[in-house]
């Protein structure tokens, strides 16, 4: 997906505004502002990764800051232009960046009428490899899908009536990355990424697929051609080949694993029961990195470090748990280091702002560095504040409508409650008998800002047992 800036004085723009404008009234920037949006915005992330992180380009974006700069601009932008939203043209498609909280939250809950999450660029990218995934539907069919979804994800719960099998899972996979990383000394992310693949398949397919490493690979280029959806083909036969793998273990489903909930959950017709699994196997991912990153933090912060431990030590370990603390740090994880740095949603329909209107067709784009870091984020911007998500502070974080790690509103991500479930019990189960000391670097501290980016690659630790 390639994005490049174009004049923000658009051929046809009217000079007066009025509420039928077809064009639109919002004032754009002007075109060094449009320049340094694309510059310092949308290339980190289309640098980074939109489906698929690539290593070297996230090392780029940490070594430069370049992620720093994209927050340092949203807020100057705010500050010359107002609460916006700001729209811009790029390459003749209508943006309008998404600058005050409460219009981020409008945006997430007016979903999907008249802001849809199906993008075109998000449709382009999401078909290489769950054509019928929820994301990139419309209307009755998505509706449908959605409520299949959330009834098998059992969206609003926080254990999942899995919850005893996966606990299982995850402190069985945790023990071999443990006894692995006490022999060498460290734990790496290349180690930590196999054992986080192998908890995913276990918990999505059965344990079966522990080992299905060509599944996972299969997955990884169909989401590395993702990336560059709107410039390359698709690459239909090996979508073929690996939703045909995706399909042979929902057909054969494990008792306690995500498949079996899939064969057993009605649907009505259309819905691809087995075509919405993808999606799952695409956001625990992204899970993943936030583990790490988490991990990270907790190495380097001995107090938050402190309470996860007696947390994690305080019940029985094989019974499931909520684990508010551990719950909170994954959160945070997710604030400081989003894992969707732009939400998307187009406008099916002309809509007024504070100062006029932007017409149909307009991608709204919330940018969560600068949302989840900046003014719109206090008072904890660049610090570790897991707290703010536990039941102890009335969860603040929830009344800010700034952040939203997991999105928000009717097209918020349905498997919320599961994945941190799923990330809380990992932690837990990594630093109830284990000490970590981060050995590469950035090198966190509780003293200073927490970067605008870590590189999740590029992570390593020293590992001792308590």
């Amino acid at each position: 997906m390639r994005l490049t800036e174009s004049s923000s004085d658009a051929p046809g723009k009217p000079s007066t505004p009025g509420a039928q404008d077809p064009w639109g009234t919002l004032p754009p920037p002007g075109a060094r502002d449009a320049a340094g949006v694309v510059a310092d915005v949308l290339l980190p992330v289309l640098a980074g990764g939109v489906i698929v992180r690539r290593p070297r380009a996230m090392a780029l974006v940490e070594r430069t800051g370049w992620d720093r700069r994209g927050v340092d601009r949203m807020r100057a932008l705010r500050e010359r232009y107002g609460p916006g939203p700001l729209p811009l043209t790029v390459r003749g498609r209508s943006y309008a960046m998404v600058l005050d909280p409460q219009d981020a939250r409008r945006v997430l809950r007016e979903t999907p009428e008249p802001f849809s999450p199906a993008t075109w660029e998000k449709r382009s990218a999401l078909a290489q490899f769950q054509p019928h995934g929820v994301l990139i539907s419309g209307g009755q069919e998505r509706t449908r899908r959605r409520e299949f979804v959330e009834e098998v994800l059992e969206t609003p719960k926080p254990v999942h009536d899995i919850a005893g099998r996966l606990t299982g899972v995850v402190r069985e996979e945790a023990a071999l990355l443990l006894e692995g990383a006490e022999r060498s000394g460290q734990l790496r992310w290349a180690e930590f990424d196999a054992a986080w693949w192998r908890i995913v398949r276990r918990v999505v397919l059965g344990d079966a697929a522990r080992d299905d490493t060509t599944l996972t690979a299969q997955l990884g280029a169909l989401r590395s051609a993702a990336n560059w959806s709107l410039a390359s083909p698709r690459r239909r036969r090996l979508r073929s080949a690996f939703l045909a793998r995706v399909r042979s273990y929902a057909a054969r489903p494990e008792p306690g694993s995500l498949a079996e909930r899939v064969a057993r959950t009605p649907a009505a017709a259309g819905t691809d029961r087995a075509g919405q699994i993808p999606h799952w196997l695409f956001a625990y991912d992204a899970a993943g990195m936030a583990t790490v990153r988490a991990l990270a933090v907790l190495a380097t912060h001995p107090e938050p470090a402190e309470q996860a431990r007696r947390e994690a030590t305080a019940g029985q370990p094989d019974t499931p748990r909520e684990l508010p603390f551990l719950r909170g740090c994954a959160l945070e994880s997710v604030r400081l280091w989003p894992t969707t740095p732009l939400i998307l949603r187009e406008s099916t329909a002309q809509t007024s702002w504070e100062g006029g209107t932007l017409p149909a067709g307009t991608v709204f784009a919330l940018y969560t560095p600068y949302l989840h870091r900046a003014e719109p984020a206090a008072p904890y911007g660049d610090s570790f504040a897991p707290r703010q998500w536990t039941e102890e502070t009335g969860q603040e974080a929830r009344a800010n409508p700034a952040l939203v790690p997991f999105s928000s509103g009717p097209a918020g991500c349905p498997g919320e409650n599961l994945v941190l479930f799923t990330v809380s019990t990992l932690l837990a189960a990594l630093v109830e008998g284990h000490q970590y000391t981060l050995a590469s670097h950035p090198q966190l501290r509780p003293s200073a800002p927490i970067p605008a980016t870590l590189d999740h690659f590029a992570l390593a630790f020293r590992v001792n047992p308590l």
